[in-house]
């Protein structure tokens, strides 16, 4: 048993270190295509990102990715492909921010009213691909692609002067009511700049997270059916009732990734929430092979690569570079993972047939077992 346990350790550090290599190597290649010297790019992102500021945007950026990194990890762990966390994180945003903006209550009110919101509009959202699945067959991946596209839709509608939306004629642009002072978090000031407040909520939500899903019967049961659903259903889980709870909770998670840029940062909704982060969330959690640790090391270092990219910029270097190196360690990660996956079983399978070899079990007996 010592054994199995020494080489599962061995083989969760080898695959990591594997595509770490894998990455740096292409990622060289692929700059001395372009007339580049390598090292010398690698040397610049390290130093540009070491700066204390760079650090601070780092770590912001870093909990909104690993926010959306865990809500499309709760669909993972039930083979549910969650695409839509991007539609879901948008429009929770918009509506926690109106909801916030009509209301000046004090901020131990306030603030939990904005961010109970924003769950229960991404939960409702997602949940909608649940229920079409259970009931329709439609499949989760057709389905929040669309509501991406609706979503963005409702936002258009509401956002504008005379419904939802203010606007600014000085700046000609329109956005949501402002927050009153009561909704605004916490930073933590450093040399850098601030560092979100929010980054605490991120912190329990990896924990609950962990807890949820590793320490809970539902957490069993999710997984159960991640990995057979007939297999689950035989056993009495109810299969349909836990697509609609995983997208229900994918949802509510996913309704948190947009605020640490409501509540620290914008205090309204305009134009700081970008399209593209539910699929950054895609790349993060798939790196951090859904696990809360790796899926924080995945933010960080995508959030990385992202600041980085800027100081690659000032040197000379193309700044797509960046973009290369996020597809290859992506690749990279997948890759490795399933070789290393797929010689762990051969392994497994050699030492347990040398094992039944030498308890002296006949050949006939060891292949019908």
């Amino acid at each position: 048993m010592k054994k199995f346990d020494k080489d599962r350790v061995v083989l969760g550090v080898a695959a990591p270190v594997l595509a770490v290599v894998g990455a740096l190597i292409v990622t060289a290649l692929v700059i001395l295509a372009t007339g580049k010297e390598p090292f010398t790019a690698f040397r610049v992102m390290i130093d540009y990102g070491d700066k204390t500021d760079s650090q601070v945007y780092i770590l912001n950026k870093a909990t909104t990715y690993y926010l959306a990194g865990l809500a499309v990890a709760v669909g993972f762990r039930m083979n549910l492909f969650n695409i839509g966390v991007d539609g879901q994180y948008r429009l929770a945003a918009f509506f926690a921010a109106a909801v916030g903006g009509a209301m000046s209550l004090p901020g131990v009110i306030q603030l939990p009213v904005v961010i109970l919101t924003a769950m229960a509009v991404g939960a409702l959202w997602a949940a909608i691909a649940g229920v079409l699945k259970v009931t329709r067959g439609v499949s989760e991946v057709i389905s929040t692609i669309m509501l991406n596209s609706i979503a963005g839709i409702v936002i258009g509608y509401f956002l504008q002067g005379g419904r939802l939306g203010v606007l600014d004629k000085s700046a000609n642009m329109v956005s949501t009511k402002p927050l009153p002072s009561s909704s605004h978090l916490f930073n933590f000031s450093t040399s850098g700049g601030a560092v979100d407040g929010f980054i605490i909520f991120a912190v329990l939500a990896g924990v609950l997270y962990w807890y949820g899903l590793s320490r809970t019967r539902f957490g069993f049961d999710l997984r159960a059916v991640g990995r057979s659903q007939s297999a689950a259903e035989a056993s009495g889980v109810n299969v349909k009732r836990m697509v609609v709870t995983s997208m229900l909770i994918s949802g509510a998670m996913a309704g948190l990734v947009g605020m640490p840029t409501l509540l620290n940062e914008s205090y309204d909704y305009g134009t700081d929430f970008p399209v593209g982060i539910g699929f950054t969330g895609i790349a993060v959690a798939l790196l951090g092979r859904n696990n809360p640790v790796g899926v924080a090391v995945g933010a960080l270092l995508w959030a990385f690569l992202e600041r980085a990219s800027n100081g690659l910029e000032f040197e000379g270097y193309d700044k797509e570079i960046v973009g290369v190196i996020q597809g290859v360690i992506v690749l990279a990660v997948v890759i490795a993972y399933e070789v290393v996956r797929r010689y762990g079983i051969t392994r497994q399978q050699r030492q347990v047939g040398a094992e039944l070899a030498a308890a002296g079990i006949p050949k006939q007996q060891e292949v019908a077992a």
